[in-house]
């Protein structure tokens, strides 16, 4: 019997991560073939592997959307890909991986993070969008603490002067929130320089964050825009000066600790200072203004817009711009940017909670399986965890997919127009107490759960007539 260990590892750690260990582990009983999988979730490692089941193992499979280590690996058949291709096609994984090339053999040790890169290219996730979910990842539990927090605040005192809301805020806004923004450069920079990076990363996204930048205005701020860029920038001017000055292999610790990390923050710093950090904080300036004058028509446009991007893929690359780019405008504490975020997590909910439905009013259409999914599907639905949908979407995608996103568009463009407010970036049904509106939030959910949950249900045909 073959033996394959994997990691899978998804940006939250709290959906994807999971899912595909378990398609790995049916796969793996379904093929006779003995799977171990270590998960790298939002609480850290699960199921760590150990040394010895490493060494007995025929192939590593890596199925993950954020960097994860290697080193432990090296002399294995090694397969890197996607949390989504483990979850879509865990079998031909399983196949993939034991003809899998073998990762840092003694020929190609100082090819490591070439190949790496090629793999992810190849067969999973663009190294880009990998470097990005590094970063997304680190700085999400801050977002989600920071926005809580702030929101807390208001709730206690709306004029924010009582002492208890005071510190809410400071925690929220004053701390967090000014946090994570260096947070995801720091993060961006390590996964694409390892640690030499992450200091210029992080003074990068500070310098975009409080307004350091040369002859910008006292409220200038390059946002999350400005630290996504820095840490790209911090990363490939590591990755540059180590490949640039040589020194002798007796000042290799040196060149770690001092001559790199000095130089890349130094570069990196005055790039922010003088050159990349006004532009884009003009940008996110411009973003700002046009949304507090957005008319009617155009919020209801602009939450459609964002309810189609949710649902589309469920986690994926554009269900994060969509997130992320509410997430950011809300440190600008308008009450646009909270409709914004509201329509944001009302259409994130409806996925899985449309799905259930379906489950429940048109059972001779689903397996024992997916209605068991579909009870699970409620709970993940009302905690804004959208990948509840994705066991669904991987079965009948051409059906379920733009059903959802109906769904899921229809309930933005109806936050928008109910003039609905969230102050906080996740949380679900939790949050619910702190949302302006809260009825009208209630409602525009339901509205698209209803409209998605009948269309899928049309659209999808009987057990034994599926096709």
């Amino acid at each position: 019997m073959a033996k394959i260990v994997a990691i899978t590892a998804c940006p939250t750690g709290i959906a994807h991560t999971f899912m595909a260990q378990e398609a790995l582990l049916q796969a793996g009983k379904k093929n006779n073939v003995e799977v171990r999988v270590e998960t790298q979730g939002a609480s850290g490692s699960e199921d760590t592997l150990t040394a010895a089941e490493i060494a007995l193992a025929d192939a590593v499979i890596i199925a993950a959307d954020k960097k994860v280590e290697l080193d432990r690996f090296v002399g294995k058949r090694l397969l890197q890909t996607s949390v989504s291709a483990a979850i879509k096609e865990p079998e031909t994984l399983l196949a993939q991986a034991l003809d899998a090339p073998v990762y840092g053999d003694a020929t190609q040790a100082y090819m490591d993070d070439i190949a790496a890169q090629k793999a992810a290219k190849n067969q999973g996730t663009p190294a880009v969008y990998r470097h990005l979910m590094n970063g997304v990842s680190s700085m999400l539990p801050l977002v989600i603490a920071g926005g809580i927090y702030i929101a807390l605040s208001t709730a206690i005192d709306i004029n924010g002067k009582a002492s208890l809301a005071v510190a809410f805020d400071n925690i929220g806004g004053g701390s967090a929130f000014k946090l994570f923004v260096p947070i995801l450069a720091a993060f961006i920079a390590q996964s694409i320089g390892d640690r030499a990076a992450f200091a210029s990363g992080l003074v990068g996204g500070w310098i975009g964050t409080q307004g350091l930048m040369y002859n910008a205005g006292p409220n200038a701020s390059a946002g999350y825009l400005g630290g996504i860029i820095a840490g790209f920038l911090a990363g490939y001017v590591t990755v540059g000066i180590r490949k640039w000055i040589r020194v002798p292999r007796t000042f290799e610790g040196i060149k770690t600790v001092l001559i790199t990390p000095v130089l890349s923050v130094g570069i990196v710093g005055l790039l922010m200072i003088y050159v990349l950090g006004h532009p884009i904080a003009a940008l996110m300036s411009a973003i700002s203004n046009g949304l507090t004058h957005i008319g009617a028509s155009g919020s209801i446009g602009l939450g459609l817009l964002l309810g189609l991007m949710m649902a589309f893929d469920m986690g994926g690359p554009f269900n994060k711009v969509a997130y992320f780019f509410a997430v950011g405008l809300l440190g600008t504490h308008t009450v646009e940017s909270e409709m914004i975020m509201a329509a944001v997590m009302g259409a994130g909910m409806v996925p899985p909670l449309a799905m259930a439905l379906s489950t429940f009013i048109a059972k001779h259409k689903y397996t024992q399986e997916e209605r068991d999914a579909g009870k699970a599907a409620i709970i993940l639905g009302a905690c804004f965890i959208t990948e509840g949908a994705i066991p669904f979407a991987t079965k009948d995608p051409l059906r379920v997919i733009p059903s959802i996103m109906v769904g899921s568009a229809v309930t933005g463009a109806l936050a928008m127009l109910f003039r609905v407010t969230n102050p906080a970036p996740h949380g679900g049904v939790f949050v619910f107490p702190l949302i302006g509106h809260w009825y009208l939030f209630i409602l525009a959910i339901l509205i698209g759960v209803v409209v998605a949950g009948l269309l899928v249900t049309t659209l999808k045909r009987p057990i034994a007539q599926a096709a």
